[in-house]
């Protein structure tokens, strides 16, 4: 797979996990970005130094929700 210079990520991944992993961040109130860089940010400190502890849940998004109309 190609890797360009731009900050984005592209996966190609099963349309019903999509769906299923859409929704179960939407009940964690995550966003996909923010549950991809604090995986990626955890796996790279792992990468350096293994945790003797168990894993943490990731935090819910603090951005405030935006308003229907």
């Amino acid at each position: 797979m190609a890797r360009g210079e731009s900050g984005r990520v592209v996966l190609e991944i099963d349309p019903d996990f999509k769906r299923e992993f859409y929704a179960a961040l939407t009940r964690e109130g995550l966003t996909l970005k923010d549950w991809f860089v604090t995986s990626a940010e955890r796996h790279l400190q792992d990468m350096n130094q293994p945790s003797l502890f168990p894993p943490r849940a990731i935090q819910r998004n603090s951005a405030p929700e935006k308003k229907k109309s």
